[in-house]
C-alpha cells in the first residue's frame, strides 16, 4: 500500500484517480476547497494551490504526489498564471519539502504550443518547473479527455442528439478516456521511472478528424449526425457572445478558440508510455457511449 498525495480530486480525472487508487488498496491524501464527505480510505486536506500550509499536511509522509488540480478556463492571462505556474510551483515546494518519493504531473498538450494560447503558455510554464526540480517526476500531456462525469463535452453530446456536430476547422485530434488516464497516473504514482514527459491517448494512429469524432458522438447516441466546420471568426464571435452572457462563467473564450483553430492536436507516438507501464484499454467508440449513458442516467440528455 502507498500513501498517495492528490490535487483536484474533487474534479472530473481527479475523482476517478481516486477511485482507482482506492480500488488497487492505496491510502489517499486529498486537497479539497469545501467540506467533504468522509469516505472510507481517504483524508480531506482543506485547502487550495495557494495554502501553504496546507499543501504541506497534504505531502507529510505521502510517497508520490499526483498533481491534477489546474485551471483550465480563465478570464485572463494573470488567472492562468495564478493557477498552472504559481499553484504547480508551490506543489512542487510542499513535495520537496515532505521528501516525496515521486511527482506526478498533469500538463496538456497544448503546453508544446506555448505561443498559441495563455492556456498553453501557462501550462508550459508549469512543466519548467516540475523539470528543473529535484524531485523524481514525471509529466503527462493528454490530448481531449472525455468519459462518464465529464461536463465540458456535454454541449457536443446535446448538439449531436438535435444531429449536429459544429467543429472547429480541418484538424486532427487525439482523446482519451478519463479512466485510461487515471491507471497511467497511478500506474507512474506507483513505479520508479523518473523523467518521463509523456503523451497518452486512445491508441488510434493519426487521431481523429473533428468531423469524425463528432460523428463518432453521433453514433454513440443512436444519431447520425451532419457535421459543419465553423470558421475561426465565427467561433471567435461566439465566445465574445459567451462573455457578455456568461461573465467570467462563459466557457467558450477567445483563449479556448485560439487553441480548438490549431489544426494539429494529435499526440507524438514516440512519447507514448511504455506498453508495460501501460496502454490504453477502452476504445473510444465504446467509451463514448458509456459517456453518453452516464449523461443520461443524470437526466443530462
Amino acid at each position: 500500500m502507498s500513501v498517495l498525495a492528490i490535487t483536484g480530486g474533487t474534479g472530473f480525472v481527479g475523482g476517478r484517480l481516486i477511485a482507482e487508487a482506492l480500488a488497487g488498496g492505496h491510502a489517499i491524501r486529498a486537497l479539497t476547497r469545501r467540506e467533504q464527505a468522509a469516505r472510507e480510505g481517504i483524508e480531506w486536506i482543506p485547502g487550495d494551490l495557494n495554502d501553504k500550509p496546507a499543501l504541506a499536511r497534504l505531502c507529510e509522509g505521502a510517497d508520490a504526489v499526483i498533481h491534477v488540480a489546474g485551471v483550465v478556463n480563465a478570464p485572463d492571462r494573470a488567472g492562468f498564471a495564478k493557477g498552472n505556474i504559481e499553484g504547480t510551483a508551490n506543489m512542487i515546494a510542499a513535495a520537496e519539502g515532505a521528501g516525496a518519493k515521486r511527482f506526478v504531473h498533469v500538463s496538456s498538450l497544448a503546453a508544446r504550443e506555448p505561443q498559441m494560447s495563455d492556456y498553453g503558455w501557462s501550462k508550459a510554464e508549469g512543466d519548467k518547473l516540475v523539470q528543473a526540480s529535484s524531485l523524481d517526476w514525471s509529466i503527462v500531456c493528454p490530448p481531449a479527455i472525455y468519459g462518464p462525469g465529464d461536463m465540458e463535452m456535454l454541449e457536443l453530446f446535446r448538439l449531436a442528439k438535435r444531429g449536429l456536430a459544429l467543429t472547429p476547422p480541418a484538424g486532427r485530434m487525439s482523446v482519451i478516456e478519463v479512466g485510461d488516464l487515471a491507471r497511467l497516473l497511478l500506474a507512474l504514482a506507483l513505479t520508479d521511472a523518473p523523467g518521463l514527459s509523456l503523451d497518452a491517448d486512445d491508441g488510434t494512429e493519426g487521431g481523429w478528424s473533428h468531423k469524425d469524432f463528432g460523428r463518432a458522438i453521433g453514433t454513440a447516441l443512436g444519431k447520425r449526425v451532419a457535421a459543419i466546420a465553423l470558421p475561426r471568426m465565427i467561433l471567435m464571435a461566439g465566445a465574445h457572445l459567451d462573455r457578455l452572457v456568461r461573465g467570467k462563467g462563459a466557457k467558450l473564450t477567445p483563449d479556448r478558440v485560439a487553441y480548438f483553430c490549431h489544426e494539429d492536436w494529435v499526440i507524438d507516438p514516440a512519447r507514448r508510455p511504455p506498453e508495460n507501464l501501460w496502454k490504453p484499454q477502452v476504445p473510444t467508440e465504446e467509451g463514448l457511449a458509456a459517456t453518453a449513458a452516464w449523461y443520461r442516467s443524470q437526466g443530462l440528455l
